[in-house]
């Protein structure tokens, strides 16, 4: 409850946090003549492709502001060091950061203080210090905020998502990926963005969503792979491996492993090297391959010799440990999971944690170490029960923010039209005020006022009520609106037929290629079923993937007419954007609705009954009772 309380309030505090363009564009416009001004735009859009040149390039900028001094500039260019500094030498990210923040009181851009905060929290993470980072990390972005710097605000909000999400705050550190992607793309940064949605698809795997966060990956390697991201394209694919680990698709995350040490070799890229290693080392365990695995582990470990990255030697140790114990060599196995055990514990990373307890209980099992065993087991279970109530609950308040989020912005927006109309109003009357030459000429001016207030009171009304009665993702009339209209028809005394058309197989579609896809197969269909009314013809939503349709003063024929016409443009939709080898078909209910008590519920069943008839006889098919029109085979 208290969690749900503080994301409350903060999407409470959206409209003020969503902030309008920043003063930086002009402070960069009045340092874009600097020689040294695109080597350290080009060297912050490196930093997400190939790291070493983004290092080039800052060094090349630092050489260029050595005899053309620029405080801004050198902050920007040190802050990019130590984004890369910051996965290879922590004293050398340091020395950037102290360097970043001796130029603060000389820079003109009041947001490169949320820069310095970043950084240092990247230090924080780094070192393994998860509890600084991310209290570094709210000081980065109350500053952007304050500062009105977009740009640094994106920044500061995808490192502060990420965290939470490491540390199982999911909800909010969704909440944070997604306006750093909006800021991002706002900004033209697309490299950035398409790691921050490589974020959010990290999120949905730490919550267990793995079918959904390797939908995400896939699609971001093959965007960063065509983009020619080579960094940012071997951590997404390093990321998959790991979800079809999960998934226990070994052959297919061997694959992948490779793919991403093939990219990390080709741009020098020890750290990620080490962690394919890592992924591959935890395959070789899952398959009883213990020495293979332990050479993967020594891998690693050479390559990350110089990494300041606390988290992969915890995850070296626990995959080291689990071969040991593999090879019956419980004892070593005890003490090299000892470290990886503290470790995880100051990362508070749950899941770490657990695998971590049940290798330690089956190594000390082994020793006769039964109380130890004992012990560790128990907090297995802590932990996993932990983790499954985590998951549980941030899925919950993950949907409650979404919900909130977008009933939020449309809130927001009827409120800003609502002040413009009531400034406007407002307006007239302070004229009106200073027009004061005759009472007559006021009171009338003062009744038109009133006139144009109640009149504006009255549209606000309607268009309210179209809103109310309109489906928002097709534009149909919706199910409140759709039987309303039957009422009325069947209460002029005349029959009228009634259509229910139901999409084939839609959860097989939203399951196999998400939501996004449901929602644009939702409107092809809509536009389908739209364009065959006519007349005083009716169509609507009744919901989910169901539509309804009035045909007033019509018969059975003509009612299966126009479903069969229906079904036939819904059988010619061109699928081949969302999916292969999988056509789209409707299947249909047809019922005359009679004027009199039950007429609509009794109208609706008898079409519901119907459409389940053609349902069961093998669907794409238009039924009313014992007449069958089915698509021919």
């Amino acid at each position: 409850m208290m969690r749900i309380m503080k994301v409350a309030r903060i999407l409470a505090m959206l409209p003020g946090l969503l902030l309008a363009s920043p003063p930086a564009g002009a402070l960069d416009r009045a340092a874009s003549a600097h020689p040294a001004a695109p080597l350290v735009q080009e060297a912050i859009r490196a930093g997400r492709s190939n790291p070493d040149d983004a290092q080039r390039l800052a060094d090349d900028a630092l050489a260029r502001l050595a005899t053309q001094p620029d405080a801004d500039l050198e902050i920007r260019a040190r802050l990019a060091l130590c984004d890369y500094y910051s996965e290879r030498d922590l004293e050398r990210a340091r020395d950037m950061l102290a360097r970043a923040t001796a130029q603060l009181p000389l820079a003109r851009r009041g947001g490169l203080r949320a820069g310095v905060h970043s950084c240092e929290g990247e230090i924080h993470e780094a070192a393994g210090d998860t509890m600084r980072a991310l209290s570094t990390f709210e000081l980065a972005v109350s500053a952007a905020e304050a500062a009105g710097d977009e740009e640094m605000l994106a920044n500061a909000l995808y490192l502060r998502g990420w965290l939470r999400g490491v540390q199982g705050d999911f909800a909010l550190g969704l909440l944070d990926l997604r306006r750093s992607v909006t800021l991002y793309e706002k900004g033209d940064f697309p490299e950035h963005s398409r790691t921050a949605v490589n974020g959010i698809a990290t999120i949905y795997n730490r919550m267990g969503d793995y079918a959904q966060a390797q939908q995400y990956f896939e699609q971001a390697a093959k965007a960063q792979l065509a983009a020619g991201m080579q960094r940012e394209a071997m951590v997404t694919l390093y990321n998959l491996g790991r979800t079809r680990e999960h998934l226990g698709q070994w052959d297919d995350a061997q694959a992948t492993y490779l793919q991403a040490m093939g990219l990390a070799r080709a741009i020098g890229y020890a750290r990620g090297e080490a962690y394919v290693h890592r992924g591959l080392a935890g395959l070789h365990n899952a398959r009883g391959e213990w020495p293979q695995a332990l050479e993967r582990v020594a891998d690693a470990e050479r390559l990350a010799a110089g990494t300041p990255d606390a988290r992969l030697q915890a995850q070296l140790a626990l995959v080291r440990g689990v071969a040991l114990q593999g090879l019956k060599r419980p004892a070593e196995s005890v003490s090299v999971l000892g470290g990886a055990l503290t470790a995880f514990a100051r990362a508070e990373a749950l899941s770490e944690l657990a695998a971590t307890h049940a290798a330690l209980a089956a190594a000390q099992a082994e020793l006769g170490d039964w109380r130890s065993a004992y012990e560790n087991q128990r907090r297995l279970r802590e932990l996993t029960d932990r983790l499954h109530a985590r998951q549980l609950d941030q899925r919950v308040l993950t949907l409650k923010v979404e919900f909130d989020t977008a009933a939020r912005e449309k809130e927001n927006a009827l409120l800003l039209r609502e002040k413009a109309a009531t400034e406007a109003a407002l307006e007239q009357q302070r004229r009106a005020g200073q027009l004061q030459i005759l009472a007559v000429t006021l009171a009338a001016l003062l009744a038109a006022v009133l006139g144009l207030l109640a009149w504006r009171h009255r549209r606000t009304s309607r268009r309210m009520q179209t809103l109310a009665m309109t489906d928002e993702l097709t534009g149909l009339p919706n199910r409140r609106a759709v039987l309303a209209r039957l009422g009325e028809l069947l209460a002029t005394g005349n029959d009228c037929a009634v259509l229910i058309l139901d999409i084939d197989h839609f959860k097989t579609i939203n399951d196999q290629h998400g939501h996004l896809v449901g929602d644009e197969v939702l409107r092809k269909v809509a536009s389908v079923v739209s364009g065959a009314l006519h007349g005083r013809m009716v169509g609507g939503r009744l919901g989910g993937e169901e539509f309804l349709l009035l045909l007033p003063d019509s018969d059975l024929d003509e009612a299966v007419t126009l479903g069969e016409q229906v079904r036939e443009a819904v059988a010619r939709i061109d699928t081949s954007r969302w999916f292969s080898g999988r056509p789209l078909s409707v299947s249909a209910g047809v019922a005359i609705a009679h004027p009199g008590a039950g007429g609509v519920a009794d109208a609706l069943r008898r079409a519901d009954a119907a459409l389940y008839e053609a349902k069961a006889a093998g669907r794409n098919r238009v039924h009313f009772g014992k007449l069958v029109l089915a698509a021919s085979s």
